[in-house]
């Protein structure tokens, strides 16, 4: 009877030492949530979107104070430095890319010499300094997959591919995942591309848009962009390619646009023979070459219990610097999730502070290069400091301080990439929504046939084809996107604390779980 009696009293404690700490955690959890203010989100954007900042474009001096301001915060806040073998600046991870302008680009036919950037574009590290003849080859969509390869039979060595986009379907569903839905390959062209390259293809070229009035407005759109500097790494080449649209593709293998459809048609049912003649192409790209140093940024607070296993938040520091004489501010691109990081940092720091670090270990990663097409967080996975391996779970913000024109109503934010690769990341986000700010989320744009590509097009998705879940938390394009009125003035900072409040418990969840979220089988 003793002994029975002190086992219950010592159960009795153990559970009141449980319930005490579970009290005292939700009390440290709302002191970081109640820390999140508005007015913090305002001072914070209102430096990084100065004219002292320039608009933070990569390599530049703006950058690079943007860089320094940030780390600043971090250590201030109590961060450990995310790179310590970095001694000079742990709270950096250098990387040196190329800046790349074109100089002399040359495409030329039988039939015609094409005209750059108003017959054709161009992106990437295409490596052609030398007048350089190709037989022409058509690779379908340029899949090569368990599944469904295109390279079945077709010898691709030192030819120009023309490829096709989007990925064959067979009575509405998939030939890749079995499913009504796309796989990966339907949107990422890179992809593609190295596919083709890997297999010893001289040059790719793309099929872009399903009419020429689709590719011109395309080009149009992009012209400016196209016109500025190309950045690459110096540790790795990145894939390349050429757009054209359907009558020239036609044109290169002397058919029709007509045949050209009916062809990639055929695709899916497997019965395409190979229709189109034999013909050249000629090609050279020349382009000048100038060193860019640039850096991540990178803080974290280790993990009470499992410090190995790290949940990463990011965004993107960088936008377009100055243009025409103009600064591009990035106030909403992306000051606005630059200056949410810094908050939930010192949230999580609060409850630290308090005696409540997570479990996991959290990981604030301001990335550079996103707008020079995601090179920053490219870098990071290519070159983690954190094993990607215990990355748990990829949180980005990119824009969330303005309304578009689809919602009248200010609380809202979209939600992409939650259910790609893990179910049990989207339901803790819906958990951690009715527990926060009960925000409208958003969908429409977590579709795979999204016509936007916008899960393509942040820092998350670097993540995510490494296989970590992610969670892209985004408000939409405005009139002002990517031009110099995208200004600290326009921003809406209790929309931007709201949905900061939301990234915040969601990341809390995750880091105090207690079991990693795991993968869906099927993805």
């Amino acid at each position: 009877m003793v002994h029975l009696s002190l086992t219950r009293i010592l159960g009795s404690i153990f559970v009141c030492i449980i319930l005490i700490y579970e009290v005292n955690s939700q009390s440290a959890f709302s002191a970081g949530l109640s820390s999140i203010q508005s007015s913090d989100l305002s001072q914070h954007l209102h430096i990084l979107a100065s004219d002292s900042f320039a608009g933070r474009g990569t390599g530049t001096t703006g950058q690079h104070k943007a860089a320094a301001y940030l780390a600043q915060q971090f250590q201030s806040i109590g961060l450990m430095p995310g790179n310590p073998e970095n001694k000079t600046a742990p709270y950096y991870q250098p990387m040196e890319l190329v800046e790349k302008r074109w100089e002399k680009v040359i495409l030329q036919s039988s039939q015609k010499d094409y005209i750059f950037l108003k017959d054709f574009y161009a992106y990437g590290d295409i490596q052609l300094p030398e007048l350089t003849t190709m037989e022409i080859v058509v690779a379908g969509y340029g899949i090569d997959d368990p599944n469904y390869s295109d390279y079945t039979r077709l010898n691709v060595q030192s030819k120009a591919v023309i490829l096709f986009p989007g990925e064959p379907f067979k009575d509405g569903k998939s030939l890749l995942t079995g499913t009504k839905e796309s796989s990966y390959w339907a949107n990422d062209w890179r992809a593609k591309a190295q596919v083709a390259l890997n297999k010893g293809a001289s040059a790719v070229f793309f099929v872009t848009g399903k009419t020429d009035e689709e590719f011109y407005k395309r080009l149009y759109s992009i012209k400016d962009h196209l016109n500025q500097p190309v950045i690459g790494f110096t540790h790795k080449k990145r894939a390349s390619a050429f757009f054209i649209p359907p009558s020239m593709a036609a044109a290169l293998v002397k058919t029709t646009n007509a045949k050209l459809l009916q062809y990639t048609t055929g695709l899916a049912q497997r019965s395409s023979k190979y229709p189109f003649k034999k013909n050249q192409i000629t090609a050279q790209v020349k382009v000048i070459e100038k060193k860019l140093p640039t850096e991540n940024v990178i803080a974290y607070i280790p993990g009470s219990l499992y410090p190995e296993e790290v949940i990463i938040l990011t965004a993107h520091y960088d936008h377009l610097g100055i243009e025409n004489n103009q600064i591009y501010y990035g106030a909403d691109d992306d000051g606005s999730g630059t200056a949410a990081l810094i908050e939930i940092a010192q949230a999580f720091q609060i409850a630290a502070n308090l005696g409540h670090r997570p479990l996991r270990s959290i990981v604030f990663m301001p990335v550079t290069a996103e707008e020079k097409g995601l090179m920053g967080s490219e870098y990071y996975t290519d070159k983690p400091l954190f094993s990607l391996s215990n990355t748990v779970a990829n949180l980005n913000i990119d824009m969330i301080g303005r309304m578009d024109t689809l919602h009248t109503d200010s609380k809202y934010v979209y939600i992409i990439g939650s259910n790609r690769l893990s179910s049990a990341l989207h339901e803790i986000n819906e958990q951690a929504n009715r527990e926060s700010e009960n925000l409208l989320l958003d969908y429409r744009y977590n579709t795979t046939d999204d016509p936007n590509r916008f899960y393509f097009r942040s820092d998350h998705y670097n993540f995510a084809k490494n296989g970590i879940p992610v969670i892209f938390y985004f408000c939409g394009v405005h009139k002002d996107y990517h031009q110099p009125t995208d200004t600290v003035e326009k921003i809406d900072f209790t929309k931007m604390m709201w949905i900061t409040r939301l990234v915040y418990t969601t990341a809390w969840k995750l880091a105090n779980a207690e079991q990693r979220i795991q993968l869906d089988v099927k993805k």
